[in-house]
């Protein structure tokens, strides 16, 4: 019995894990962050960087695990989540109110924001000369807060000018007689200006870029991290304004590092002008670089490595759990793995996975259900991932009659016909991509290698793609081995991934357009 509640417990740890790392305070973030290669040290540099990567790749977990780290190490971080700005009338477009008002209006939501969590920052941790910072975070404010009245001006002038004449004379005996005259002339004026029309927000850069150099150097010498979530929550119209008040006023500003978490196509840092002029930002000249997660998440190509990272992902958050419920939890990773899973069910769960950490802990909730008190199996993660799929991943596509037909479409060949779970596309555009491109974003493909170039075509290049597993699991939980997909594809999930002698890309590759 003491061995199947300590089994119930280690399960209902795995059910326990945050689905969303806002959901966890900062402390338990910093304990059960785990980092890719030499991801953390990338995320850490001083430069200007934007984070891609897909729905649950990790975007806000790192953040907030940067943020925590850069306030234990003295300097001062300001996390704003992007989906808690603006206000119905400001980002949602209903034809009344115009591109550029509701973006000024999200520029001034911005800098509330960034105002009130450094005013929170130097007053908690009494930061800087408060004679210096206090009045230049006035000046943040009252720079990023200006108010202009839009609409007619009307000018009344009044002038009214008043005389007055006497004359009198009074006759006697000399010297009595006297004469006298008089005159009074007296002038008034009034001027009265008066404006009709609306008050809008009016932020001008030069004061917004000299006051927030003003707080910088009354930090005293502490960099300034301004750390923004959730970008691609912004309407596509309004990112570029945002993006143009960060290049005018944060990014050149000596003691401020500006990162950025988006998702790749959803996002528009930089919008042509019709006059030939740019607005917003270039992604890798004024931000210094971009930082694609699901790239760093690539762990097909080297196997204990991901087994290595899901298994420390598992045990980090586990052992929070853990350390309240059991009188001697597992000591690391691989004690933890070994007790709670049984066979090869745990690599099968981080291949199920394909590299995204929010479905791997989602999958392995699931499982932990389906075995309740006793260890995971193969079995378990199977359905699991069938439910997940089915649950979460197919159901984003359900009503995108394209999407689901390409997948269909591909699934047929590539796991049908070919035995396999990855392929080989062109890159080079054309009329399905975009679909190709919702699926991925969907997490229901996988790109395994970028930028592939055949000897017999040097001018065409391929993308490696892997069929998700939740698109054929149901083929492993039957029982007709024969038309189950190879685990590992081919060549292109090998370590160097590079094609044997005389192999044509063209050959491998699938037509879109002849599916």
């Amino acid at each position: 019995m003491a061995s199947v509640r300590r089994q119930r417990h280690l399960n209902e740890a795995l059910l326990g894990i945050p689905r969303r790392a806002e959901s966890s305070d900062r402390a338990t973030l910093t304990r059960t962050f785990v980092a890719a290669g030499s991801f953390s040290a990338m995320l850490h540099s001083a430069d200007h960087q934007v984070l891609y990567g897909r729905r649950g790749a990790g975007k806000t977990h790192a953040l907030l695990y940067l943020s925590d780290l850069v306030d234990r190490t003295g300097d001062v971080a300001v996390y704003v989540d992007l989906r808690t700005l603006g206000s119905a009338g400001g980002l949602y477009e209903d034809g009344k109110t115009e591109a550029a008002v509701r973006g000024t209006q999200l520029l001034v939501d911005t800098i509330e924001a960034v105002h009130e969590a450094l005013l929170a920052a130097v007053v908690e941790r009494e930061l800087g000369d408060p004679g210096a910072v206090l009045p230049a975070l006035d000046a943040l404010a009252e720079a990023g807060t200006a108010v202009e009245v839009v609409g007619e001006v009307e000018r009344e002038t009044r002038a009214s000018v008043a005389e007055e004449a006497a004359l009198g004379v009074e006759l006697g005996l000399a010297p009595a007689a006297r004469i006298s005259l008089g005159h009074k002339r007296s002038a008034g004026g009034e001027s009265r200006l008066r404006r009709t029309g609306t008050e809008r927000h009016h932020v001008v850069f030069g004061p917004l870029g000299r006051a927030l150099r003003a707080v910088v150097r009354a930090l005293a010498g502490r960099r300034l991290w301004l750390l923004l979530d959730e970008w691609s929550a912004l309407p596509l119209q309004l990112q570029p304004l945002l993006a143009d008040l960060l290049r005018r006023t944060f990014l050149p500003t000596a003691g401020v590092t500006v990162k950025i978490a988006a998702i790749e196509r959803r996002s528009r840092f930089r919008e042509r002008l019709a006059d030939g002029d740019h607005l917003g930002i270039e992604v890798g000249a004024d931000a210094a670089s971009a930082v694609s997660l699901d790239d760093i998440m690539i762990l097909d190509d080297g196997r204990a490595r991901a087994l290595e990272f899901f298994g420390q992902l598992f045990h980090n958050h586990a052992a929070v759990r853990l350390v309240t419920t059991l009188p001697a939890p597992p000591a690391d990773a691989e004690a933890f793995v070994a007790e709670t899973f049984r066979g090869t069910a745990f690599s099968e769960l981080v291949r199920a996975a394909e590299g995204v950490p929010r479905d791997a802990i989602n999958i392995a909730a699931l499982a932990a259900q389906h075995a309740h008190d006793q260890p995971i199996g193969l079995r378990e993660v199977r359905l699991a991932a069938r439910d997940w799929y089915l649950r979460d991943k197919h159901s984003a596509i359900s009503a995108d009659e394209a999407a689901t037909t390409l997948l269909r479409l591909l699934v047929d060949e590539v796991v049908g016909r070919r035995r396999s779970r990855t392929f080989l596309l062109d890159r080079s555009p054309g009329p399905r991509h975009a679909v190709i491109a919702d699926l991925y974003d969907a997490r229901l493909l996988h790109v395994l290698r970028r930028g592939l170039a055949d000897p017999n075509r040097p001018g065409t290049l391929y993308d490696g793609f892997a069929i998700d597993y939740g698109c054929y699991v149901a083929l492993l939980l039957g029982r007709d081995a024969a038309r189950r997909p190879h685990a590992r594809g081919t060549w292109l999930t090998l370590p160097k991934g590079v094609p044997p002698d005389g192999f044509s890309l063209a050959r491998e590759a699938v037509d879109l357009e002849g599916l």
